[in-house]
């Protein structure tokens, strides 16, 4: 893989930190818990290789989108990925779309080393892989207007009714997620939680700066630009059913 000058070689050791910045609360305070895993010798190696290449950590720096996908040209659509678990899907997406830059986000070490591993071996030049909390990447790092797309595939679904307010879209994650996107951008989700699919679209349905694609106003017909995931492989195998939502930005 080319390496783009535009890439930041933040981490001062070849792979993510363990913990690039401070948690900054939004409601219930962290949004994730920093997971380090075991890491296989191939995965350790591509973060060896790779990561001061194609990684970056989420410090609360900003960040200058078009320096970072510098391989693309200056019209590009970017789009970040919340959560990308080993990578599987978030590598499939990035070779059938080389056009479109993938700043994926995640916290999970052996993730991070299996999807530089496969967008090594796809030959994708149009993937950057950030690892640290979304809402700080999304609220101290992206420039307003920068973004032409929001993935969130399956998150943690939090099904306790006492954690609730630990799952991640809430209107104040949709009000901090507007602010990065441009006009008409897509905000694309996932679940195959039932209950959790509904908090989703009744939250989305309720903010003001987003707009729902599907034409009776409920779910989106079929997955859209996704790759099947895992977790949705996991799902589907306990008889869940998969909902996916595609609202766009005002």
């Amino acid at each position: 893989m080319p390496e783009p000058s535009g890439s930041p070689a933040q981490s001062p050791r070849p792979g993510p930190a363990a913990n690039p910045a401070p948690a900054r609360p939004l409601h219930g305070g962290r949004t994730f818990t920093p997971r380090r895993g075991r890491v296989t010798d191939a995965q350790r190696r591509a973060l060896e290789r790779l990561w001061t290449t194609w990684g970056l950590e989420v410090d609360g720096s900003r960040l200058d989108l078009r320096a970072l996908f510098d391989t693309l040209p200056p019209d590009a659509p970017i789009v970040l990925e919340i959560g990308f678990g080993m990578g599987e899907a978030t590598a499939r997406m990035a070779a059938d779309d080389p056009a479109t830059g993938i700043l994926a986000v995640d916290v999970h070490t052996p993730g991070h080393g299996h999807l530089l591993r496969l967008a090594e071996r796809n030959g994708s030049t149009n993937l950057r892989i950030a690892n640290g909390d979304a809402l700080v990447l999304l609220r101290e790092m992206l420039e307003p207007d920068s973004l032409d797309g929001l993935r969130l595939y399956f998150p943690d679904p939090w099904p306790k009714k006492r954690h609730h307010k630990r799952r991640i879209v809430q209107p104040e994650f949709l009000d901090l997620a507007a602010g990065p996107l441009v006009s008409g951008a897509l905000f694309e989700l996932a679940t195959d939680w039932e209950p959790y699919a509904e908090h989703m679209l009744e939250v989305l349905d309720a903010h003001p700066d987003y707009v729902n694609t599907a034409p009776d106003g409920g779910y989106a017909p079929g997955q859209g630009s996704r790759a099947p995931t895992r977790f949705e492989g996991q799902g589907l195998r306990k008889g869940h059913r998969v909902h996916d939502l595609r609202f766009r930005r005002r």
